[in-house]
């Protein structure tokens, strides 16, 4: 059945030399290349970031994930045996207690104290599947100070390089401290880019979604609908809920910065009926999501989106593939690796009208 082949993680698999996959941002955030790809008439441009006002129009939405990326990778020592261990925090479960990813996990048990500074360190109190941990941590003074002086960047594993200036892990209108990972697709975004869109009549609302590394956690399942989505925690303000609702009422575009912006869209999507006539709205709240979107999905709020090249069998080339059709992305990606694309976090941008 046509239906199954969706269903197949080997469904997303693409050929993707190594030499394609950026290891460092450009030196202009909004000078990267930008493939743009209109889902009605199947037409690709090729374009730069800077070009992206071009696509726009008065009234259009532009919804951002403001959260900010911690300093999130400690790396410690197991106090009984010295040996070394490394923390990467994934969600925050009060003051002092975490969900992290520990490696390697087979050296530690429950109890285990680990010693990452003179004035940090962790008790773990459970030990999970994949790595995941719950750890207490011990400290004095203000926790995320201690982190911003000990913590690296948790940049994601197929980047070597080391990144010189911890702000281009972060976008230009990130506020909220909280992610294990930069919501990749707005470090395109300049100040005077937003500023331009907002002159041209684009409303520019903010969401919160804290990504979490288990959005970037491997497929194991060949069935993919037997793969468990990691939980992250979304916000969702009143503002942001009117001005999106009222778009959608009045049949004006949204468009999704990032795949964490769409997932929390998604997310806090609610069907209404107002003088006989139904649409989606989108509600204000806060809570945990694990959406896992992959096709066939029925989009309720997002009608356009921006975001980067992802990963081969990804969850997030699976979101894509629903949103553009996957024949539509496997032809796209050919494309985009003849024309050189840069890939991943620092690489280059996607436009999906």
């Amino acid at each position: 059945m046509e239906e199954d082949k969706y269903k197949l993680k080997s469904t997303y698999n693409y050929y993707l030399p190594e030499e394609l996959i950026a290891q460092t941002p450009l030196e202009k955030r909004d000078s990267s290349r930008m493939l743009v790809f209109n889902r009605k008439t199947n037409q690709i441009e090729h374009k730069h970031f800077y070009d992206i006002t071009e696509y726009f129009k008065a009234g259009d939405v532009l919804v951002l994930n403001n959260s900010r990326v911690l300093p999130a990778r400690l790396f410690g020592e197991k106090v009984e045996t010295g040996a070394k261990i490394e923390v990467l925090l994934q969600k925050r479960i009060d003051l002092s207690t975490w969900e992290v990813i520990v490696k390697p996990q087979k050296r530690l048990k429950v109890g285990s104290v680990i010693k990452f500074s003179d004035e940090l360190s962790g008790e773990i109190l459970e030990l999970r599947d994949y790595g995941l941990a719950k750890i207490k941590f011990i400290f004095d003074g203000r926790f995320e100070e201690i982190l911003d002086r000990i913590g690296l960047m948790p940049l994601p594993p197929y980047i070597k390089e080391k990144l010189k200036d911890k702000e281009r892990y972060q976008t230009v209108y990130s506020k909220q401290l909280g992610s294990s990972a930069a919501p990749t697709a707005g470090l395109h975004f300049t100040p005077e880019l937003l500023q331009k869109l907002r002159d041209k009549g684009v409303i520019i609302v903010e969401v919160m979604l804290h990504v979490g590394l288990g959005t970037f956690r491997p497929v194991k399942e060949d069935d993919i609908t037997k793969h468990e989505m990691h939980s992250e925690f979304y916000s969702v303000s009143k503002e942001a809920s009117e001005i999106v609702s009222l778009a959608k009422k009045e049949g004006r575009r949204v468009f999704a910065c990032g795949t964490t912006s769409m997932r929390t869209l998604e997310s806090a999507a609610i069907k209404v009926c107002e003088d006989g006539k139904e649409y989606y709205a989108l509600e204000a709240k806060s809570g945990d999501t694990n959406i896992f979107i992959y096709p066939p999905y029925n989009f309720k709020i997002v009608d356009c989106l921006i975001t980067n090249f992802h990963l081969p069998e990804s969850t997030l080339l699976m979101l894509i593939s629903a949103f553009c059709g996957l024949d539509n992305v496997k032809n796209i990606y050919d494309i985009a690796v003849k024309e050189k694309y840069r890939f991943f976090s620092f690489g280059d941008a996607c436009l999906f009208l």
